[in-house]
Order: C-alpha cells, then structure tokens, then sequence
C-alpha cells in the first residue's frame, strides 16, 4: 500500500494524500484504533462507502458451530467468533440535504493521517455536492489509552464558497450490515444479527444501549454524549430505537462559520453483570470523558504516547520506508495489547475479524518477547489471561487422558476452537510456549510476586502435561511422539526438535520454580518426587540429529522424507495449503514456516554455532514462507549465522507485512505477530540481544543497508540505551542499579549515566543461502553480492 502514489513516507505517521476506493479494507485496518480493550477499525466517518466495518470489544465473541462429517471423540463442537459490536464512530453529513458520500459530487481533496505520536488520526477532506454546496470537513479520532473505555471524535464542517445548510447526524448503530463472514452460510446466519436488544434511553444529547449476544450470552453496553457548537439558530434532536440511535445537529452556516460536534463514546461488556450495571459502568465512563474533555484527552493520549516512545523507539537510519514501518509495527503491537487487562491479545488485534479473533501461539511466541522489553505490564496481563483459563486447559488435558492443562491452539475465551486436530489440537507446544513467555518475563522484570503466583501456576501444569504426554524409552531417554510442531506442513510427528526443547526448558523451569517457591508449590501439590521427575525428563530429553546429514531433523525421520518439487511448483500455487492436499504436504520435505529454525532462535544455547549455520542453510531450502511468522525468526537467525543482507531482508518482509499488503490479506485486519517479529529482527538480530536466563548478552552486527540501529529496552527494572553502527556499539544504562551485560562474549559493567563504546568485529563472508524456487525474499539492495 505504501508503494501507491497516494500514501508517502513519515517516519512518525501514516500518511495518505488521496482516496482509493479498491484498497477501502486495506486502509480500514492499516488505520485502525484501538487500546486492547475497544478498537476500532478505520472506515470513513459517514460509515459509507466501506470494505470492512468493524468495532471491537476483547473478549466478546458469538458461539457458532463447527460441522463434522463424522463425530469422534475428542473434538470441539463449537467454536467462537469476534462479533461486530455497536458502531459508535458514525457520523454522516447533509450539505443542502445532500449526503457527503466520496462517491458522489466533487471529491476536490481527502487525507488521512494516523500519527504515531499523538494517536489521533485525522482526517481532512474538500468536498462538492451533485447541488453545488461546497464544505471542508476534519474530522480527529482516538481510542483512549488513559480511558480504557472510552474513544471520541472531534468532528468540525466549514463552508468554502457560500452559505450552505449543514445537518451533522452520529449514531450508534446495533447489527450493523457486514460482508458474509465466510462460505458456510450456517456461520453467516449466526453472526448475522447477533446482537438482541435489552435497553435504550435518551436524555439531551446522550443515549445509551444495552445489547446481548444470542449464543454467549454476553452483555454490551454502548453510549454516546456531544459537545455541540456552532452559530446562533443551531438545533438539535435526540432519537433512540433498540438498534439505532441518532443526535442531529442542524444549522445554516455562512463563510467563515462553522460547526464543531465533540463526540464522546464509552463501551463496556460483562458475562456476568447485570442489565442495570453493564448500563451504568458506560454511563459512568462517558461521565469521565465528559469531564476530562476533548482537550484533556488529547493531551493525555499524548502523554501515554510520550512515555511508550520514550523507552521504546527504535530508529533505523539508511531505509526511510523500514524506519516509518517500525514505528507503525510498534504503535500497533501497543494498540493491540496495551489496556487489554487480563484479556488475549488476538491475532490481528482488534484491528479486523481475521482468523476469527482469535488468539493463538503467536501471543507467547511472538508478541510477548517484543512487549517485554517495552510494556512489560502488557506482559504480565496477557499471561494472567491464560491463567484464567486454567480450569478449562485442566478439563481438556483429562479429557484427552493426560496431566496438567493442555491450552487451546486457537480461542477467545479459554475453550479449544479448532476443528482440525492434526494441524492444531496436536500442536502441544502452545504450553511450552506459554511457559517460556512466563520464564522471559520473571527474567527481565524480577517480578518475584509474579514468578511465585501466577507463573508458577503456569509452569507447574504445562509440565505436568509434559511428563504425562512423553515417555522414556529402553535406554531412558525422553520422547514426545505424536505431536505437531510450528512448521503446520508436518504433522503428527515424533520429537520434533522444537517441542522438545521448549517442553525441555518448561520441565527445568518449573523444577526451578517450585524450588524458589516451597510454599506455593505444595499448595499446588508439588513433591520432590514430581520436581525431580521434570528434571529426569528433561535431562533424558531425546534430539534428534542426522550424522549422515550434518543438521537436526525438524523432527524424527524428517531428513528421510522427499523433497517437495519445488521447481515444478507454480508461483500462483503459494500458499500450497490452498492448492495440494494436507497429505501431500505432510509426507515431503516442505516447511511453511520456521520451526527448526526457530528452535534455534529460542534455545540457541542447545545448538553449537556450526550446527546453526548447517540447519540455516537447510532449512532455508526448504521453508516457503506460507505463513507471516517465519520471516521475523529467519532475520534473527540470518544475522547471527552471519548473513546480514539475507536478515534485513526478512526484516523488511516482517515490517512491510501490512504495509505491503504481502500475503493480500490486511483486509481482514493488520498482522500483531508479524509486526512484533520484524522488532525481534531487529532486538535479537542485529542488536544479537539474548536475556533468557537473566544474563544480557548482545552481540550487534549491521548490515550494509542500515547506517545505525539505536534503542532503548527496559529490563530488570533498568531503562538501557542501545546505539549500533557498522564499526561499534555504545551503551548508556540511563537509569537504575548497575548491570552487567556481555558485548561479543566480553563482559561489561554499566553505571547510570556512564556510556560504554565497544568496537564490533567483522563478520567472516559466508555463501548467500538458497531459498526454493520462486520464494527467495525480495531484495531490499537489488545490487547485493549472491
């Protein structure tokens, strides 16, 4: 999308200059606010023309069901669905009772804005009615950081020749007309009016609704207050109905008046609460935005922003267009993950309906190592979620006749929402995810109450599930048989390297958790012997290695398999999941996404540097990216192996992801993980940042492309101030206790407000790695060395 004449570069906003009607939903998500809790997506403000509306609220989903051809034992009957929640951000305009509709009359100009910096995105746009009026319309939108609840719009009509008469209508707007939500007209059916009215009211300018959804029978309140100014002979009139309601603003306005319209919209939801009290919490918190006014919080999203830049900014010099893409990668993992308050962050965010709304393994994987070095409390939260959904990950690991809790592979709520169980119900390694999540966590804040509380919890019942799925054989080593690892093209295998060492380092991590916290642990029913069972597995771990080969198995027997024809593979047949049978792909040599290699990423101290550089080469020839994960993990892991060019090329992928439109899906919302792996490329890439276990070690290279990488990251309670060029590395602890870090394997000891220099060596020339046919990544330097 960037690519197109109307979008230009700014290294702290997302600038669009001009209005294209095919790329509606692209732009729509690209745009889009939200604060974890409320998102909104960015379609015009009169609603209309639109690709995909959407208003979200994390955590409010319909039921819908899952059709078998045949029941078995074991599956999931139902699944959950992000729904389409009142639309409070409609506001339409009259000019001499004609609407203002882009495809209509005389668009003379239109831009939008969405900066970084502030939150707000503005739009301006100079439109001509089919009657001739002539108006200049600017609109300011924001999802509120400091008032969770809340998002507003400053909406302000002005006439450019002569006198026109205006009428300003905002709504709130209950089952509002979608696109059909897939092929399976019985999904469509359930989402298509799944809202039932409960309540509305009216009073003055202000109206509140009260909504439940059908099937979950979730409760949403929704309301709306105005500030309304303009010239003297203004009118106003307030109408509610149970789906819609509507406060206009009428008044003829002559050159040099204009009308402004302040709208205040509050949003809340509960399973459990009541009628009266989902009604009043919304009402209470308009009341807020009320008193804090459009200037007061604009001024505070700007001060929330300001705080987030300040121990978060990345700057890229050498690629102004990577530069803004970090920025936008940034703002929106913290739109989709900052206020969520115990609640998941899902794939998109609160962006669009892709996959459902669902979150998956991407949270702990992906997103989660990005947060913690910037918004660690973001962190703590998304993983009190999971642990909220103890009980049902409990019931699910017994119903599957195994210990502990096996976590669903995709769900809003807690419950398994996946029909197809080769690729997803066997992906165990969701728990080991989770786990390490909390391990990283624990490590770089030293939040000691967490560890003890609701990490320990975490880890003790994804080990339990480990000692329970696996089994030692003759010779005492430890096998987990039978699983899916990341790669989705394989599936059903026998230890998968990835698996194996991630449940590897959740079985040593709980033993050690359970030691530092006796008490909490017998609480959870934790004996020596239990502790020193996790251990055994864990020592015993099997890994794989083909010795005729010189690289790992991404997972037993998997070297020995046929290589997928690549050669003989249209370009139009990406992604190959759309275009050959499961089947196919699981009984060949073909990887849709970094598994092996990202193994290597998150327990690269189990790998010797050789074995690194072997695997990465393999397995490049045989990953073909089908899924927006891999680049982010095939930069980290490129720039470690030395191949700095190739890295900065996945980084561009994993930031241009959306931007781009690369994999022709940012319609159905912006990829979290993707933005949030393209910072890990550069973090753990080219900055080499390790602090699993607590020890900082960095290790920066830069390539050709990049001038200089400078950062700041919080860890252990320190704000750490990170600045790389090609020939050093200089840090500045800015504040805090000191801290060691390595630089290149070199210890280092850094004082608050003392800078260190270190030089970088040079890195050693490898042969460029080769990619199947027709997936080599684009080149960022058309003119660099193969």
């Amino acid at each position: 999308m960037i690519k197109q004449p109307e979008f230009s570069l700014d290294p702290w906003a997302l600038r669009e200059t001009g209005l294209n009607m095919d790329r509606l939903a692209q732009a729509e998500s690209v745009f889009a606010q939200s604060n974890g809790h409320l998102g909104w997506r960015g379609v015009l403000d009169e609603g209309e023309p639109n690709g995909l509306p959407g208003s979200y609220l994390n955590g409010v989903y319909e039921d819908r069901p899952l059709p078998y051809a045949e029941r078995s034992y074991g599956r999931p009957e139902s699944g959950q669905t992000v729904i389409n929640v009142t639309n409070g951000k409609l506001i339409r305009l009259l000019v001499d009772d004609e609407p203002f509709d882009v495809r209509y009359g005389s668009l003379k100009s239109h831009e939008r804005v969405l900066d970084f910096r502030s939150g707000l995105l503005t739009r301006r746009a100079e439109w001509v009615s089919p009657a001739g009026g002539a108006v200049r319309v600017t609109s300011q939108r924001l999802v509120s950081f400091s008032h969770r609840a809340i998002a507003a719009i400053h909406y302000e009509v002005e006439p450019l020749d002569g006198a026109v008469q205006v009428s300003v209508q905002s709504g709130l707007l209950a089952n509002e007309q979608l696109p059909a939500a897939d092929g399976d007209p019985r999904a469509t059916a359930v989402l298509e009016r799944p809202l039932l009215a409960e309540y509305e009211d009216h009073d003055g300018n202000a109206v509140v609704m009260v909504h439940r959804t059908q099937r979950s029978g979730l409760r949403i309140g929704a309301a709306m207050d105005h500030v309304i100014d303009g010239p003297d002979g203004l009118r106003t009139d307030t109408r509610a109905k149970p789906d819609a309601a509507m406060v206009t603003a009428a008044t003829m306005l002559a050159p040099g008046e204009r009308l402004r319209l302040v709208k205040f919209v509050g949003y809340g939801w509960s399973s459990t609460r009541s009628l009266e009290a989902v009604r009043d919490q919304v009402l209470a918190a308009l009341s807020s935005a009320r008193q804090a006014r459009w200037p007061g919080l604009v001024a505070e999203q700007r001060a929330y922003l300001d705080d987030f830049w300040d121990r978060s900014d990345v700057e890229v010099d050498g690629d102004p267009e990577i530069q803004q893409a970090v920025r936008f990668a940034l703002f929106h993992v913290l739109q989709a993950a900052a206020r969520g308050e115990d609640r998941p962050i899902p794939a998109k965010g609160l962006t669009g309906p892709g996959y459902d709304g669902h979150a998956f393994w991407d949270t702990e994987v992906f997103m989660l190592p990005m947060l913690t070095l910037t918004a660690p409390e973001a962190v703590a939260s998304a993983l009190r979620w999971r642990h909220s959904t103890l009980p049902a990950a409990i019931d699910r690991a017994a119903q599957l006749g195994l210990s502990g809790a096996a976590f669903p592979w995709r769900t809003i709520a807690g419950q398994e929402c996946s029909g197809y169980w080769p690729a997803s119900l066997a992906a165990f390694h969701v728990n080991a995810g989770i786990a390490d999540a909390v391990l990283r966590y624990v490590a770089a804040t030293g939040d000691g109450d967490f560890g003890g509380g609701t990490g320990l919890d975490l880890l003790v019942h994804t080990a339990r599930l480990w000692r329970s799925l696996g089994h030692h054989d003759g010779d005492g080593r430890f096998h987990i048989d039978g699983v899916t690892g990341p790669d989705e093209y394989s599936a059903i295998a026998d230890d998968n390297v990835y698996t194996n060492l991630m449940a590897q380092r959740n079985l040593l991590g709980a033993a050690s958790a359970a030691e530092q916290y006796p008490d909490r642990a017998r609480e959870l029913d934790v004996d020596s012997a239990e502790a020193a069972a996790w251990r055994d597995a864990a020592t015993a771990m099997f890994i794989p290695y083909d010795d005729a080969l010189g690289v790992h198995p991404q997972a037993a027997g998997f070297t020995g398999h046929q290589v997928w024809d690549f050669a003989a593979t249209p370009a139009d047949n990406y992604p190959l999941m759309m275009h050959y049978p499961y089947f196919d792909l699981y009984r060949k040599q073909v990887v849709k996404q970094a598994d092996l290699v990202l193994a290597m990423q998150h327990r690269g101290e189990a790998f010797t540097a050789e074995q690194k550089a072997r695997n990465f080469d393999y397995y490049e020839a045989l990953t073909v990216r089908d899924s927006s994960l891999s680049a982010g993990t095939q930069a980290v892991i490129a720039a470690e192996v030395g191949e700095l060019d190739l890295a900065f090329d996945y980084l561009a992928e994993a930031a241009l992801m959306d931007l781009d439109d690369l994999e022709h899906n940012t319609r159905d919302g912006v990829h979290i993980a993707s933005l949030a792996g393209m910072y890990v490329a550069l973090i753990a890439g080219f900055a080499g940042v390790r602090y699993e276990s607590g020890d900082i070690q960095f290790a920066p290279r830069l390539p050709d492309e990049m001038a200089r990488l400078a950062f700041t990251i919080v860890l252990q309670g320190r704000r750490l101030r990170v600045e790389i060029t090609r020939s050093s590395a200089r840090y500045l602890l800015v504040e805090g206790e000191p801290l060691g870090i390595g630089h290149h394997g070199t210890p280092v000891t850094l004082k608050a407000g003392k800078p260190v220099v270190r030089p970088i060596p040079s890195v050693t020339p490898r042969p460029r790695a080769s990619q199947p046919a027709g997936r080599t990544p684009e080149r960022r330097r058309p003119d660099a060395a193969t």
